[in-house]
């Protein structure tokens, strides 16, 4: 039941805003209202749902939003970063070029495969990093994130640029230059942001 609605969700199967009555989500999914409340309980959890004067709701999607969610994120991404370059082992480095030269092996035509690619190398540098709490946070954020599912990396240009800024930030987490990691996983973070604002300026225009 939730990865049924939680795929839906993040789909765009219902809209921002949209009421979400247990009821007419029973019927719809054929189950009882139990599962459905389990669901949307997990879901509001994940940033999907929220609550409204009605009861739960689609969550609605902002500028304002993308702004609170990358401030906490670059701060994280540079710390996981730093991290890495701090703890990493021969195993975690083994792992974080996989992850790279598997992303470069994707197809640029995939925003799917390419968002995933993306994702594994960033998880990579987080595992790397060994501070499970730091990890925890930056896997939450990703679930808000989901509700915007365009992918920055479809930008022309990106995806190159992006598989360059990882490459960098690989290196210095084999130097283990903790501060040169740091300061391009933010840069890094904060050029995706000024991406994902305007791809939300342009979706909503």
């Amino acid at each position: 039941m939730y990865d049924r609605l939680r795929a839906e969700i993040v789909a765009g199967e219902f809209d921002a805003g949209v009421p979400l009555v247990e009821l007419s989500l029973a019927e719809r999914y054929g189950v009882s209202r139990t599962p459905v409340r389990e669901a949307l309980r997990r879901l509001e959890q994940d940033g999907l749902v929220e609550r409204g004067e009605r009861g739960m709701r689609v969550r609605t999607r902002s500028p304002e939003e993308i702004l609170e969610i990358y401030e906490v994120r670059i701060s994280l991404e540079a710390t996981a970063a730093w991290a890495a370059a701090q703890r990493r082992t021969d195993f975690d480095l083994v792992r974080l070029r996989r992850a790279q030269d598997a992303m470069a092996a994707t197809a640029a035509d995939d925003p799917p495969a390419m968002a995933a690619a993306n994702r594994a190398v960033h998880e990579a540098i987080w595992a790397a990093g060994h501070n499970g709490t730091v990890v925890d946070l930056l896997s939450r954020l990703n679930n808000h994130l989901t509700r915007y599912p365009a992918t920055t990396l479809s930008v022309p240009g990106r995806w190159a640029e992006a598989l360059d800024e990882h490459e960098a930030i690989i290196a210095a987490i084999e130097q283990r230059d903790a501060e040169r990691a740091h300061d391009l996983a933010r840069d890094h973070m904060t050029k995706a942001r000024e991406l994902r604002l305007r791809i939300y300026r342009d979706e909503s225009a």
